[in-house]
């Protein structure tokens, strides 16, 4: 097994690199990768950048030029409904493009010639990831993350979500806009920018991922409101103690 990890922002990214072991650095289409074992796993950890077209280059070379075999996407994403909070975590059930509107040579949604418009991730590496994130919830928590940045952004009982992410080269912050994609899109939870043209690649790949966001905010008008720092504060921590959970066991129980 080769884990690729990606993250859309440096600061998604802090501590994964720095904990790799034995790490070696490769520059390939403007981008760093960099390889090594982390928490028992043999992994390559690399930033797209934002947006869909920066995502799917990313993940096309993770396989197709270091050999991965898995891929797990982290980030932060904006709350697909009201039910979910800011703190929150969300794992993919399904993906889907909310920008992708080929009507009427195809239905809404639907990525041309392939006659998909919802892509699922892996079963089991995303179950091994929702466990990782539920017990980071439980025991990480309150010593990851200080008791006044909980407080300033509102950590009180953060939960755990899964359910259809929707991805788009837009930053969503209109709850119009919000409210509309929810009843285009039922069982919607989260909004972000990468994660369905992952989706779309390693499904055309056949290689299995998964993809995981901490919410950092409402995508409504508030949404840019301190948008980093939530990012360096919060959602580097999430990902850095979920990801070693998740390398940890992996490492345990290979899938």
């Amino acid at each position: 097994m080769r884990l690729g990890i990606i993250s859309a922002l440096h600061e998604e990214q802090a501590g994964l690199v720095e904990a790799l072991q034995g790490p070696a650095t490769l520059i390939h289409g403007r981008r760093e990768y960099f390889l090594g074992q982390l928490w028992g796993i043999d992994a390559v950890c690399v930033l797209s950048r934002i947006g869909k077209v920066a995502a799917a280059m990313t993940a096309t070379t993770l396989v197709e030029k270091f050999g991965v075999t898995h891929i797990l996407f982290t980030g932060v994403a904006g709350a697909g409904d009201t039910t979910i909070r800011v703190g929150d975590i969300v794992v993919a059930e399904s993906l889907v493009q909310h920008d992708m509107d080929a009507t009427p040579l195809f239905p809404r949604f639907e990525v041309p010639l392939t006659g998909q418009t919802h892509f699922q991730p892996d079963a089991q590496l995303s179950l091994r990831v929702s466990s990782a994130a539920h017990a980071f919830l439980e025991d990480d928590l309150a010593h990851a993350i200080a008791q006044a940045d909980r407080a300033i952004f509102g950590l009180t009982q953060p939960r755990v979500h899964r359910g259809l992410v929707a991805s788009g080269d837009q930053f969503v912050h209109d709850a119009k806009r919000i409210d509309a994609m929810n009843s285009a899109l039922p069982g919607l939870v989260a909004v972000e920018m990468e994660g369905a043209a992952v989706a779309q690649v390693c499904h055309e790949l056949n290689v299995p991922f998964a993809v995981i966001r901490a919410i950092s905010d409402n995508a409504n008008e508030h949404a840019a409101h301190d948008f980093m720092g939530f990012v360096k504060t919060v959602a580097a921590q999430y990902a850095f103690h979920i990801t070693r959970r998740l390398c940890r066991d992996l490492a345990q129980a290979p899938l």
